[in-house]
Protein backbone atom coordinates (compact mmCIF):
# COMPACT_ATOMS: atom_id res chain seq x y z
CA UNK A 1 0.00 0.00 0.00
CA UNK A 2 1.29 3.85 -0.69
CA UNK A 3 2.74 5.78 2.58
CA UNK A 4 3.49 9.29 3.16
CA UNK A 5 6.86 10.04 1.79
CA UNK A 6 10.19 8.74 3.26
CA UNK A 7 13.34 10.04 3.19
CA UNK A 8 14.25 6.84 1.22
CA UNK A 9 11.44 8.06 -1.28
CA UNK A 10 13.18 11.52 -1.72
CA UNK A 11 16.60 10.01 -2.26
CA UNK A 12 16.01 8.08 -4.68
CA UNK A 13 13.42 10.66 -6.18
CA UNK A 14 16.34 12.80 -6.23
CA UNK A 15 18.45 9.94 -7.68
CA UNK A 16 15.77 9.81 -10.98
CA UNK A 17 15.92 13.51 -11.46
CA UNK A 18 19.86 14.04 -11.44
CA UNK A 19 20.95 10.12 -13.01
CA UNK A 20 18.53 11.40 -15.50
CA UNK A 21 19.60 14.82 -16.13
CA UNK A 22 23.14 13.75 -16.28
CA UNK A 23 22.23 10.71 -19.09
CA UNK A 24 21.03 13.74 -21.14
CA UNK A 25 23.57 16.13 -20.71
CA UNK A 26 26.33 13.66 -21.92
CA UNK A 27 24.20 12.25 -24.43
CA UNK A 28 24.13 8.68 -22.93
CA UNK A 29 20.62 8.61 -23.34
CA UNK A 30 17.16 10.12 -23.66
CA UNK A 31 17.02 10.52 -19.45
CA UNK A 32 13.76 8.40 -19.54
CA UNK A 33 14.96 4.91 -17.83
CA UNK A 34 18.35 4.51 -16.35
CA UNK A 35 17.39 7.04 -13.56
CA UNK A 36 13.89 5.08 -12.79
CA UNK A 37 15.43 1.79 -12.58
CA UNK A 38 18.19 3.36 -9.82
CA UNK A 39 15.18 5.34 -8.35
CA UNK A 40 13.24 1.75 -8.23
CA UNK A 41 16.57 -0.20 -6.87
CA UNK A 42 16.84 2.30 -3.67
CA UNK A 43 13.10 2.46 -3.29
CA UNK A 44 10.75 -0.39 -5.04
CA UNK A 45 7.53 1.50 -3.96
CA UNK A 46 8.50 4.35 -5.24
CA UNK A 47 6.16 4.51 -8.38
CA UNK A 48 3.22 3.78 -6.00
CA UNK A 49 4.33 6.66 -3.63
CA UNK A 50 5.24 9.37 -6.56
CA UNK A 51 1.85 8.69 -8.16
CA UNK A 52 -0.09 9.37 -4.55
CA UNK A 53 -2.84 12.15 -4.46
CA UNK A 54 -2.50 12.87 -8.27
CA UNK A 55 -5.27 12.73 -10.64
CA UNK A 56 -3.85 9.49 -12.73
CA UNK A 57 -5.49 8.52 -16.22
CA UNK A 58 -3.87 5.23 -17.80
CA UNK A 59 -3.67 4.37 -21.64
CA UNK A 60 -2.66 1.36 -23.06
CA UNK A 61 -3.15 -1.08 -25.96
CA UNK A 62 -0.77 -2.18 -28.64
CA UNK A 63 -1.43 0.92 -31.16
CA UNK A 64 -1.95 4.85 -30.50
CA UNK A 65 -1.17 4.93 -26.69
CA UNK A 66 1.60 7.96 -26.92
CA UNK A 67 -0.53 9.87 -29.43
CA UNK A 68 -3.74 9.17 -27.28
CA UNK A 69 -1.65 10.26 -23.90
CA UNK A 70 -0.10 13.18 -25.70
CA UNK A 71 -4.44 13.91 -26.38
CA UNK A 72 -5.34 13.46 -22.94
CA UNK A 73 -2.11 15.67 -21.93
CA UNK A 74 -2.88 18.77 -24.74
CA UNK A 75 -6.69 18.42 -23.95
CA UNK A 76 -6.61 18.73 -20.11
CA UNK A 77 -4.56 21.67 -20.47
CA UNK A 78 -1.90 23.07 -18.24
CA UNK A 79 0.86 21.35 -16.29
CA UNK A 80 0.32 17.40 -17.09
CA UNK A 81 3.08 14.79 -16.19
CA UNK A 82 2.97 12.39 -19.13
CA UNK A 83 5.61 10.06 -20.32
CA UNK A 84 5.71 11.53 -23.53
CA UNK A 85 9.13 9.93 -24.72
CA UNK A 86 6.75 6.50 -24.94
CA UNK A 87 9.31 4.73 -22.14
CA UNK A 88 6.09 2.87 -20.56
CA UNK A 89 7.55 0.29 -18.64
CA UNK A 90 7.71 0.87 -14.24
CA UNK A 91 11.00 3.08 -14.66
CA UNK A 92 10.08 5.16 -17.59
CA UNK A 93 6.79 5.86 -15.34
CA UNK A 94 8.69 6.69 -12.41
CA UNK A 95 11.31 9.29 -14.47
CA UNK A 96 7.72 11.09 -15.76
CA UNK A 97 6.23 11.62 -12.00
CA UNK A 98 9.44 12.23 -10.57
CA UNK A 99 10.14 15.39 -13.11
CA UNK A 100 6.93 16.78 -11.90
CA UNK A 101 5.05 17.88 -9.31
CA UNK A 102 1.36 18.18 -11.51
CA UNK A 103 -1.52 16.88 -10.02
CA UNK A 104 -2.93 15.52 -13.25
CA UNK A 105 -0.70 12.88 -14.66
CA UNK A 106 -1.30 10.69 -18.08
CA UNK A 107 0.68 7.25 -18.37
CA UNK A 108 0.77 5.67 -21.51
CA UNK A 109 1.80 2.09 -20.26
CA UNK A 110 3.01 -1.10 -21.80
CA UNK A 111 0.24 -3.77 -21.95
CA UNK A 112 2.08 -6.51 -19.93
CA UNK A 113 2.15 -4.14 -17.17
CA UNK A 114 -1.09 -2.63 -17.19
CA UNK A 115 -2.13 -4.31 -14.39
CA UNK A 116 0.60 -3.78 -12.13
CA UNK A 117 0.72 0.28 -12.50
CA UNK A 118 -2.50 0.28 -12.13
CA UNK A 119 -2.56 -1.23 -8.77
CA UNK A 120 1.04 0.59 -7.82
CA UNK A 121 -1.02 3.65 -9.20
CA UNK A 122 -4.41 3.28 -7.54
CA UNK A 123 -5.33 4.93 -10.96
CA UNK A 124 -9.30 5.71 -11.50
CA UNK A 125 -9.40 6.18 -14.96
CA UNK A 126 -8.52 3.48 -17.61
CA UNK A 127 -8.31 3.45 -21.62
CA UNK A 128 -8.07 0.69 -23.62
CA UNK A 129 -7.51 1.29 -27.23
CA UNK A 130 -6.90 -2.13 -28.51
CA UNK A 131 -4.99 -5.55 -28.68
CA UNK A 132 -2.42 -7.06 -31.59
CA UNK A 133 0.62 -8.60 -32.24
CA UNK A 134 3.31 -6.81 -31.24
CA UNK A 135 7.50 -7.98 -30.49
CA UNK A 136 6.53 -11.65 -31.44
CA UNK A 137 9.91 -12.86 -30.02
CA UNK A 138 8.09 -11.66 -26.18
CA UNK A 139 4.59 -10.89 -26.65
CA UNK A 140 3.55 -13.44 -29.12
CA UNK A 141 0.03 -14.49 -27.76
CA UNK A 142 -2.34 -11.14 -27.00
CA UNK A 143 -5.07 -13.46 -25.94
CA UNK A 144 -2.88 -13.88 -22.52
CA UNK A 145 -2.92 -10.14 -22.34
CA UNK A 146 -6.48 -10.06 -22.66
CA UNK A 147 -6.98 -12.39 -19.44
CA UNK A 148 -4.44 -10.34 -17.56
CA UNK A 149 -6.56 -7.70 -18.04
CA UNK A 150 -9.95 -9.13 -17.50
CA UNK A 151 -8.72 -10.51 -14.24
CA UNK A 152 -7.39 -6.74 -13.18
CA UNK A 153 -10.23 -4.98 -14.40
CA UNK A 154 -13.26 -7.34 -12.59
CA UNK A 155 -11.57 -6.54 -9.10
CA UNK A 156 -11.34 -2.46 -10.33
CA UNK A 157 -14.75 -1.91 -8.93
CA UNK A 158 -13.91 1.93 -7.96
CA UNK A 159 -12.05 2.28 -11.51
CA UNK A 160 -13.42 4.30 -14.97
CA UNK A 161 -12.66 1.89 -17.82
CA UNK A 162 -12.56 3.49 -21.50
CA UNK A 163 -12.66 0.65 -24.11
CA UNK A 164 -13.13 0.24 -27.46
CA UNK A 165 -16.37 -1.25 -28.33
CA UNK A 166 -14.97 -2.85 -31.85
CA UNK A 167 -12.15 -4.56 -30.68
CA UNK A 168 -13.34 -8.03 -29.39
CA UNK A 169 -10.22 -8.91 -27.39
CA UNK A 170 -10.45 -4.93 -25.38
CA UNK A 171 -14.49 -5.83 -24.97
CA UNK A 172 -13.80 -9.69 -23.67
CA UNK A 173 -10.84 -7.58 -21.07
CA UNK A 174 -13.65 -4.96 -19.70
CA UNK A 175 -16.97 -6.85 -19.88
CA UNK A 176 -16.83 -7.51 -16.18
CA UNK A 177 -15.46 -3.94 -15.24
CA UNK A 178 -17.99 -2.19 -13.33
CA UNK A 179 -17.92 0.92 -15.10
CA UNK A 180 -17.04 0.92 -18.54
CA UNK A 181 -17.79 3.57 -21.08
CA UNK A 182 -17.84 1.80 -24.27
CA UNK A 183 -16.69 3.74 -27.58
CA UNK A 184 -17.53 2.81 -30.86
CA UNK A 185 -14.58 3.99 -32.95
CA UNK A 186 -12.89 2.84 -36.13
CA UNK A 187 -10.65 -0.30 -35.86
CA UNK A 188 -10.07 -1.92 -39.25
CA UNK A 189 -7.80 -4.80 -37.70
CA UNK A 190 -9.44 -7.51 -36.47
CA UNK A 191 -6.85 -10.54 -37.77
CA UNK A 192 -5.78 -11.39 -34.22
CA UNK A 193 -9.49 -11.77 -32.48
CA UNK A 194 -11.12 -14.23 -35.28
CA UNK A 195 -12.47 -16.21 -33.18
CA UNK A 196 -14.66 -16.57 -29.85
CA UNK A 197 -12.35 -15.55 -26.38
CA UNK A 198 -15.15 -17.60 -24.38
CA UNK A 199 -15.97 -20.52 -27.08
CA UNK A 200 -13.31 -20.30 -29.36
CA UNK A 201 -16.39 -20.68 -32.48
CA UNK A 202 -15.41 -18.37 -35.21
CA UNK A 203 -16.52 -14.28 -34.98
CA UNK A 204 -18.68 -12.99 -37.20
CA UNK A 205 -18.02 -9.51 -38.45
CA UNK A 206 -20.31 -6.74 -40.12
CA UNK A 207 -19.15 -3.23 -41.15
CA UNK A 208 -20.71 -1.77 -37.95
CA UNK A 209 -20.68 -4.82 -35.64
CA UNK A 210 -19.49 -8.29 -34.99
CA UNK A 211 -21.05 -11.31 -32.82
CA UNK A 212 -20.47 -14.60 -31.73
CA UNK A 213 -23.21 -17.32 -31.70
CA UNK A 214 -22.82 -17.86 -27.96
CA UNK A 215 -23.84 -14.60 -27.19
CA UNK A 216 -20.57 -12.82 -26.46
CA UNK A 217 -21.04 -9.59 -29.19
CA UNK A 218 -20.20 -5.84 -29.19
CA UNK A 219 -21.82 -3.77 -26.69
CA UNK A 220 -24.95 -1.83 -27.88
CA UNK A 221 -24.78 0.93 -24.71
CA UNK A 222 -22.16 2.51 -26.20
CA UNK A 223 -21.51 6.16 -24.92
CA UNK A 224 -19.37 7.44 -27.55
CA UNK A 225 -19.28 7.13 -31.35
CA UNK A 226 -18.08 8.41 -34.92
CA UNK A 227 -20.30 6.70 -36.98
CA UNK A 228 -21.85 10.27 -37.95
CA UNK A 229 -19.76 12.48 -36.46
CA UNK A 230 -18.48 12.57 -33.15
CA UNK A 231 -20.37 12.42 -30.32
CA UNK A 232 -18.80 11.92 -26.89
CA UNK A 233 -21.35 10.95 -24.01
CA UNK A 234 -24.45 12.76 -25.43
CA UNK A 235 -22.16 15.76 -26.51
CA UNK A 236 -21.54 16.30 -30.20
CA UNK A 237 -17.83 17.95 -31.15
CA UNK A 238 -16.42 18.65 -34.14
CA UNK A 239 -13.33 16.94 -34.72
CA UNK A 240 -11.03 18.82 -37.52
CA UNK A 241 -7.33 17.17 -36.62
CA UNK A 242 -4.28 18.32 -38.03
CA UNK A 243 -3.17 14.83 -37.42
CA UNK A 244 -3.76 12.34 -40.72
CA UNK A 245 -5.69 9.21 -40.80
CA UNK A 246 -9.40 7.88 -39.18
CA UNK A 247 -7.02 5.51 -36.66
CA UNK A 248 -6.24 9.12 -34.91
CA UNK A 249 -9.77 10.47 -35.34
CA UNK A 250 -10.28 7.31 -33.43
CA UNK A 251 -7.47 8.25 -30.90
CA UNK A 252 -9.13 11.72 -29.88
CA UNK A 253 -12.68 9.94 -29.85
CA UNK A 254 -10.97 8.03 -27.28
CA UNK A 255 -9.02 10.09 -25.90
CA UNK A 256 -12.10 13.38 -25.44
CA UNK A 257 -13.97 10.16 -23.74
CA UNK A 258 -11.68 9.97 -20.92
CA UNK A 259 -11.22 13.82 -19.81
CA UNK A 260 -15.20 13.51 -20.29
CA UNK A 261 -14.83 11.55 -17.65
CA UNK A 262 -12.87 13.12 -15.46
CA UNK A 263 -14.34 16.60 -15.67
CA UNK A 264 -12.19 18.84 -17.97
CA UNK A 265 -13.93 21.77 -20.13
CA UNK A 266 -14.57 19.87 -23.34
CA UNK A 267 -14.75 23.33 -25.22
CA UNK A 268 -11.32 23.61 -24.62
CA UNK A 269 -10.08 20.28 -24.84
CA UNK A 270 -11.75 19.70 -28.24
CA UNK A 271 -9.52 23.09 -29.71
CA UNK A 272 -5.73 22.18 -27.73
CA UNK A 273 -6.64 18.28 -29.44
CA UNK A 274 -7.22 19.64 -33.28
CA UNK A 275 -4.62 21.69 -33.00
CA UNK A 276 -1.92 18.73 -32.28
CA UNK A 277 0.40 18.72 -35.26
CA UNK A 278 2.31 15.86 -33.89
CA UNK A 279 3.46 13.59 -31.24
CA UNK A 280 6.82 12.68 -30.23
CA UNK A 281 8.14 12.99 -33.94
CA UNK A 282 5.34 11.02 -35.34
CA UNK A 283 3.75 12.80 -38.55
CA UNK A 284 5.93 15.13 -38.75
CA UNK A 285 8.27 17.14 -41.46
CA UNK A 286 11.68 16.79 -41.58
CA UNK A 287 14.73 17.44 -43.91
CA UNK A 288 17.29 15.32 -44.63
CA UNK A 289 19.90 15.69 -47.56
CA UNK A 290 17.91 17.74 -49.57
CA UNK A 291 14.97 15.33 -49.28
CA UNK A 292 11.46 16.50 -47.46
CA UNK A 293 10.24 13.77 -45.36
CA UNK A 294 7.23 12.89 -43.51
CA UNK A 295 7.89 10.19 -40.73
CA UNK A 296 5.61 7.62 -39.68
CA UNK A 297 5.70 5.29 -36.77
CA UNK A 298 4.85 2.00 -37.62
CA UNK A 299 5.58 -1.17 -35.71
CA UNK A 300 3.13 -4.22 -36.47
CA UNK A 301 0.41 -5.67 -39.13
CA UNK A 302 -2.37 -3.31 -37.20
CA UNK A 303 -0.26 -0.05 -37.39
CA UNK A 304 1.23 -0.57 -40.77
CA UNK A 305 -1.74 -1.35 -42.17
CA UNK A 306 -3.51 2.03 -40.55
CA UNK A 307 -0.72 4.34 -41.92
CA UNK A 308 -0.84 2.65 -45.39
CA UNK A 309 -4.52 3.70 -45.86
CA UNK A 310 -3.61 7.29 -45.29
CA UNK A 311 -1.22 7.28 -48.21
CA UNK A 312 -1.89 9.39 -51.64
CA UNK A 313 -2.66 6.36 -54.03
CA UNK A 314 -0.16 7.48 -56.89
CA UNK A 315 3.16 6.83 -57.85
CA UNK A 316 5.46 8.87 -55.58
CA UNK A 317 8.10 7.09 -53.88
CA UNK A 318 7.50 5.44 -50.63
CA UNK A 319 10.56 5.03 -47.98
CA UNK A 320 10.43 1.81 -45.48
CA UNK A 321 13.13 1.40 -42.62
CA UNK A 322 12.71 -1.56 -40.29
CA UNK A 323 15.13 -2.69 -37.76
CA UNK A 324 15.23 -6.16 -35.75
CA UNK A 325 16.75 -4.81 -32.10
CA UNK A 326 15.55 -5.36 -28.80
CA UNK A 327 12.92 -2.82 -29.22
CA UNK A 328 11.35 -3.25 -32.14
CA UNK A 329 11.29 -7.47 -31.15
CA UNK A 330 13.90 -9.84 -32.64
CA UNK A 331 11.18 -11.47 -35.17
CA UNK A 332 10.47 -9.71 -38.75
CA UNK A 333 7.84 -12.52 -39.59
CA UNK A 334 5.06 -9.86 -39.31
CA UNK A 335 6.09 -8.07 -42.30
CA UNK A 336 3.98 -11.17 -44.25
CA UNK A 337 0.93 -9.73 -42.47
CA UNK A 338 1.29 -6.14 -43.41
CA UNK A 339 -0.67 -5.50 -46.68
CA UNK A 340 2.11 -3.92 -48.78
CA UNK A 341 -0.10 -4.84 -51.86
CA UNK A 342 -1.54 -1.45 -50.72
CA UNK A 343 2.00 0.01 -52.60
CA UNK A 344 1.45 -0.95 -56.01
CA UNK A 345 2.37 1.93 -58.33
CA UNK A 346 4.50 3.28 -56.15
CA UNK A 347 8.43 2.62 -55.90
CA UNK A 348 9.97 1.89 -52.18
CA UNK A 349 12.85 2.29 -51.22
CA UNK A 350 13.76 0.04 -48.44
CA UNK A 351 16.37 0.66 -45.51
CA UNK A 352 16.96 -0.68 -42.02
CA UNK A 353 18.87 -3.17 -40.64
CA UNK A 354 16.18 -6.14 -42.04
CA UNK A 355 15.86 -4.11 -45.78
CA UNK A 356 16.22 -7.39 -47.36
CA UNK A 357 13.82 -8.78 -45.53
CA UNK A 358 11.78 -5.99 -46.21
CA UNK A 359 12.40 -6.61 -50.27
CA UNK A 360 11.46 -10.23 -50.03
CA UNK A 361 7.86 -9.08 -48.75
CA UNK A 362 7.51 -6.18 -51.27
CA UNK A 363 8.66 -8.72 -54.25
CA UNK A 364 6.05 -11.45 -53.13
CA UNK A 365 3.20 -8.49 -52.76
CA UNK A 366 4.33 -7.46 -56.40
CA UNK A 367 5.64 -3.76 -55.47
CA UNK A 368 8.17 -1.98 -57.25
CA UNK A 369 11.63 -1.94 -54.48
CA UNK A 370 14.63 -0.42 -54.20
CA UNK A 371 17.18 -2.03 -51.47
CA UNK A 372 19.00 0.87 -50.18
CA UNK A 373 22.98 0.57 -48.91
CA UNK A 374 23.80 3.90 -50.11
CA UNK A 375 21.55 6.33 -49.28
CA UNK A 376 23.70 8.74 -50.97
CA UNK A 377 22.33 8.26 -54.22
CA UNK A 378 18.62 8.69 -53.34
CA UNK A 379 17.28 11.07 -56.10
CA UNK A 380 15.17 13.86 -54.78
CA UNK A 381 11.66 13.83 -54.27
CA UNK A 382 9.99 17.10 -55.79
CA UNK A 383 7.52 17.00 -52.72
CA UNK A 384 7.44 15.24 -49.39
CA UNK A 385 8.08 11.26 -48.87
CA UNK A 386 6.34 9.55 -46.50
CA UNK A 387 8.99 7.20 -44.47
CA UNK A 388 7.13 4.70 -42.78
CA UNK A 389 9.76 3.03 -40.13
CA UNK A 390 9.48 0.93 -37.08
CA UNK A 391 10.58 1.31 -33.51
CA UNK A 392 14.41 1.78 -33.76
CA UNK A 393 14.37 3.09 -37.37
CA UNK A 394 12.06 5.72 -36.33
CA UNK A 395 14.37 7.11 -33.69
CA UNK A 396 17.21 6.77 -35.99
CA UNK A 397 15.47 8.80 -38.74
CA UNK A 398 14.47 11.28 -36.63
CA UNK A 399 18.09 11.66 -35.23
CA UNK A 400 19.53 11.91 -38.40
CA UNK A 401 16.89 14.38 -40.00
CA UNK A 402 16.62 17.97 -38.97
CA UNK A 403 12.64 19.90 -38.17
CA UNK A 404 11.32 22.01 -40.99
Amino acid sequence: MPRGSSLRDDVAKWAVVAINSLSRLTSRGSGTVIGGRVGLALAPQLLANLAQRRQVILVSGTNGKTTTSAMIAAGWGGDVATNDTGSNMAAGLVAALAASKSRSAVLEVDESWLAHVAQATSARTITLLNLSRDQLDRANEVRQIAERWRVLLADAKETDVIANANDPLVVYAAELAASVAWCDVPTPWTTDAVSCPHCTQPLHFTEASWWCDCGFAKPSDVVTTLREGLVVRGTPLVLALKLPGAFNEANAAMALTALSLVGADMTAALARVNALTNVAGRFSLRRWRGHLLRLLLAKNPAGFAAMLVTLERDDSNVWVAINARVADGHDPSWLYDVPFEMLRGHRVFCFGDRRLDLATRLDYANVDYVVVSDDTSIPVSPGPVALLANYTAFQEWRARSSAC
